[in-house]
């Protein structure tokens, strides 16, 4: 089975945008398959040629000048000089910005009017320094111009100035992969053996090579020496040994937030256009006042002058917090913490690797997003630790002693075996790589493939369950196997992967330093969700190129102004596949998808796989029939409050309780719930800090969601959404569903390490999430009365059924005007079309609602915000303090619910409540109507029009046994 997986895998890789980029997988243990990489300008042995580098300079404006070589070096000292005086001065300021393509073609340009007699020159030493330390790796623009200057020097097409052919190759060599590899690979062939040795050498350290690793093998079989040793050292992990090992003690010292930090302290929504620009982005972090944490300016910088006090002992910081990471999936987070507690990185301008975070709970996305970038994530008891202590972590023994008294302070367990490797490596991704790229080795010299010798590899659990839960079935299709036990490690395909345009910029960062110029995933697909409407300077740059570079790479984008990711992407599902994206908020209504940081999505996206530690689950069983005036929204409040009540969950954030954290959250006993419904429930899973979550539903209500998607989708194609290719595959795998529609389930005996049953007869009121914690749950009794400011629907928790309920309940209102200020936000565009044909637009303008384009709207915090201060309902999906705005209270709630409180300027009471919702459950039959795109005559007419190609159709048979 896993063979024929294997080969399907294959053919249909080679039928993805002409051989999409397979990266990381290429070299995985699981998957021994070839594939073919690096489209466009890197097309298997690309080199770049000595007029790339020339070429190259149309980054720069038409209208802008080429600068002499002291005007350029004087332009630089400038930019350096501003960025030091920022937040006033303290830590230094802040680095500067990496170079760009047209200021690294400028910069050669002064390399090539130079002489090696100016070498030794003040200003050449800079220039090269520039050269060399200032220019981001892998398949950045500006890599590519570096890279084809220095491929040019080192082959000996153009006359070395500043930069000699032996540092030519040297400095190759630092870049990672991608553009560089294909001119190593050829100089082991060459006559110089200087430079074929320095070659060698440098691809010894080189794990992004990709396709050249066949290259590689070829030479060697044609008896190179200089590849022989290439390959001897891969297969000895040379890469891996010759880096220092974790230490036996680190000393650090404790910088300690109390209580919960979520991604929103650690990365604001509302500075969430600086988070490509890492350094200027971490002035931001813990920017507003909380215990034990003073600002350097309350509201806009964080606590440098903490942070500085702190380093003077002479240590690196520990992040250290009582719950830490909760929240959004923003790799920017991880980032910001590192910039002040990790480690450089070698030739990789502006970004850093290591550092220690301790927490006595680190959600499961935070957790992973510190392993990718090469951190130390510890799980321990935190009450014994304070800001300013010194204390020695034992990382191997699993103990933290407090150096003063030399007493120990806590023992720990690392969460896996395989955590200190990944600290050596400099992050999982590396590791993930560069073990593929060892085995391989072995092969090609006729070895055994198992690296065990070297690496600390995932033990597999002891015992083997008796049944499978459903999402352990369907990781474990995606594995090729029956199921996947707790605790295994596994490498799931990629079926969908999403991307938001907060984290997009990010994620488009990390493909690049994974050299990526193609997609393996199936499909990808970027939105423009969280910045359409009212976008900064940098939002409309990332508008104009983000969905070029998708697009490229055979991924799928929206435009702004269409709407919410997750609305989008769950129409472009296959039931029972996997997937990942670069929001919390990514859980599918079908399948099972675990959300991750940018680092991971491009790691999916690129490679088509994802790395997993199969969390356990817990199961959460409805039983008995919702009552009337109850909604969806009231069962999903329903889960924590009822956890709260089992002793599973606790609001204290000190020694903390959650069930849910890190693990598949699996739902039971809504079967017929529609696919749009299932979504509100898995989409808080997120709010949960569950790994995941999945659905248990009827085969009817799936049929009847893809139906109206396959139409969705040729629309697309004919409205000219790109790539077709990929939309037409998708296409071609839904109806080859629909053609025999099955859907996985649960075995009787699957082991679960809870479970919760949810009695529907008993929730006779709704229930709210309470100020400010998604967590915190009360009965609308408890709280009825409280005074209400202002009311949000919208986000990705509603739907179309959610905008005509309120707006019934809207159009009967007694007064002229409402009390409240009342944000009004539908989903998409398809959304607010058929709210504006049906005439709720008018109602919703006539009780003075504010209209916002359909997206994220108030949800993240990013964009418009609330008053400071004042009390809110909202439908959105979390509500962290200071998120909605400074300083408000935020209930969260059910579309019908905010809206009678936008109505009655309070929380009614239940009595109220249940009066104005007979009004709704009366006409329930047509206000909870979804979106069937079949069924709508604009879309069908233009669905009539697109052909699927039997290519696409081949190829997506090949992949529907995946």
């Amino acid at each position: 089975m896993l063979g024929r997986i294997r080969s399907a895998r294959r053919a249909a890789s080679s039928l993805h945008q002409g051989a999409a980029s397979r990266t990381a997988a290429a070299f995985s243990n699981r998957q021994p398959q070839q594939f073919s990489f690096l489209r466009q300008h890197q097309q298997h042995n690309f080199r770049p040629t000595a007029a790339s580098a020339t070429t190259s300079c149309h980054f720069f404006s038409s209208t802008t000048a080429p600068l002499s070589s002291s005007d350029f070096l004087a332009s630089y000292d400038a930019h350096v000089a501003e960025r030091a005086a920022m937040a006033g001065g303290k830590l230094g300021g802040i680095a500067p910005k990496p170079l760009d393509a047209a200021q690294t073609a400028t910069l050669i340009e002064e390399l090539r009017a130079s002489s090696s007699a100016d070498a030794s020159s003040p200003d050449a030493t800079r220039l090269v320094e520039l050269l060399s330390h200032r220019v981001p790796p892998g398949v950045d623009e500006a890599a590519y111009v570096k890279a084809a200057y220095l491929s040019a020097v080192a082959l000996g097409k153009e006359p070395p100035t500043l930069i000699s052919q032996l540092r030519a190759v040297e400095l190759l060599g630092t870049m990672q992969g991608g553009y560089n590899v294909g001119t190593l690979v050829q100089l082991l062939s060459g006559d110089d053996a200087e430079l074929k040795a320095c070659a060698a050498h440098q691809l010894k350290h080189t794990l992004l090579v990709f396709d050249a690793f066949h290259d590689v093998v070829e030479l060697y079989n044609k008896g190179n020496e200089a590849a022989k040793e290439v390959l001897e050292s891969w297969a000895a992990a040379e890469w891996f040994t010759s880096k220092p090992d974790v230490p036996d003690k680190i000393t650090v010292t404790v910088f300690k937030v109390t209580g919960e930090t979520n991604t929103d302290d650690l990365s604001p929504a509302q500075d969430a256009w600086s988070r490509p620009d890492v350094p200027l982005h971490a002035l931001a972090m813990l920017k507003n006042a909380r215990d034990g944490i003073v600002p350097e300016k309350d509201g806009e910088i964080g606590p440098l002058g903490q942070i500085d006090e702190l380093l003077q002992k002479g240590h690196p910081l520990a992040y250290v917090g009582d719950v830490v990471g909760t929240g959004s999936s923003r790799k920017s987070a991880t980032n910001s913490v590192l910039w002040f507690m990790g480690e450089d990185i070698p030739y990789v301008p502006n970004m850093k690797t290591g550092g220690v975070c301790i927490g006595g709970k680190i959600a499961p996305i935070f957790f992973n997003t510190m392993e990718d970038s090469g951190a130390l994530p510890i799980e321990m008891d935190v009450s014994n630790l304070n800001t300013g202590d010194v204390v020695d972590i034992y990382p191997k023994e699993g103990e933290v002693v407090d150096r003063a008294c030399d007493e120990v302070i806590c023992k720990f367990e690392l969460k896996t075996n395989v955590l200190l490797d990944e600290v050596r490596a400099g992050g999982r991704i590396p590791l993930i790589i560069g073990r593929g790229i060892t085995s391989k080795a072995r092969v090609a010299l006729g070895r055994d493939a198992s690296v065990a010798d070297t690496f600390n590899l995932p033990v597999a659990p002891e015992d083997t369950p008796k049944g499978y839960s459903l999402a352990q079935k369907m990781v474990g299709k995606a594995c090729g196997v029956e199921g996947i036990p707790p605790g295994q490690y596994c490498e799931p395909t990629m079926t969908t992967v999403g991307s938001q345009d907060t984290t997009g910029p990010m994620t488009r960062d990390e493909l690049k330093s994974l050299a990526c110029l193609g997609f393996s995933a199936d499909l990808v697909m970027q939105s423009f969700c969280h910045t359409a409407a009212y976008p900064k300077p940098v939002d409309v740059v990332t508008h104009h190129t983000l969905p070029d570079f998708i697009q490229t790479r055979g991924g799928v984008s929206l435009r702004p102004g269409d709407g919410i990711i997750h609305s989008w992407l769950n129409r472009m599902l296959v039931p029972d596949t996997v997937g990942t994206g670069g929001d919390s908020h990514t859980r599918f209504p079908l399948g099972v998808s675990f959300p991750a940081g940018s680092g991971l999505v491009a790691f999916a996206a690129a490679t088509g796989v994802f790395p997993l530690d199969m969390p356990e689950s817990v199961l959460v069983r409805f039983t008995g029939t919702m009552q009337p005036g109850i909604t969806l929204r009231d069962l999903v409040q329903a889960i924590p409050y009822t956890a709260i009540q089992n002793g599973l969950l606790t609001i204290e954030k000190k020694g903390k309780k959650n069930v849910f954290s890190g693990r598949v959250l699996e739902i039971e006993g809504l079967p017929d719930l529609k696919c749009e419904q299932a979504f509100e429930l898995s989409d808080a899973s997120a709010e949960r800090s569950a790994a995941g979550c999945t659905i248990k539903l009827n085969k009817e209500p799936v049929i009847e969601y893809l139906q109206s998607n396959v139409v969705m989708l040729k629309w697309m194609i004919s409205e000219g959404y790109g790539d077709p290719r990929t939309l037409e595959r998708r296409i071609a795998r839904m109806e080859d569903w629909l053609a025999n529609p099955h859907l996985m389930e649960a075995d009787d005996n699957a082991e679960y390490a809870e479970i919760i049953e949810i009695n529907m007869d008993e929730i006779k009121e709704p229930i709210l999430a309470l100020p400010n914690d998604p967590d915190a749950s009360a009965l609308l009794s408890e709280v009825a009365g409280d005074k209400i400011d202002e009311v949000f629907i919208g986000s990705c928790m509603t739907n179309i059924g959610h905008f005509r309920a309120a707006g019934k309940l809207l159009a009967d209102k007694k007064s002229a005007t409402l009390p409240t200020r009342l944000w009004v936000s539908p989903p998409t565009k398809m959304d607010a079309a058929q709210l504006s044909e049906e005439g709720y637009y008018s109602t919703f303008g006539t009780a003075g609602a504010r209209m916002e384009m359909p997206g994220c709207s108030l949800c993240m915090g990013n964009q418009a915000r609330v008053e400071p201060g004042c009390t809110v309902v909202s439908t959105s999906t979390r509500n962290f303090p200071n998120r909605l705005g400074q300083g408000s209270n935020v209930y969260l709630a059910s579309a019908e619910l905010a809206a009678i409180a936008s109505i009655e300027g309070k929380l009614p009471t239940v009595e109220e409540y249940m009066s104005y919702m007979s009004t709704v459950d009366a006409t329930a039959g047509d206000t909870y109507r979804y979106l069937n795109f079949d069924e709508l005559p604009e879309f069908v007419e233009a669905s009539d029009k697109v052909e699927i190609s039997d290519e696409m159709r081949e190829a997506a048979k090949k992949l529907s046994i995946l």
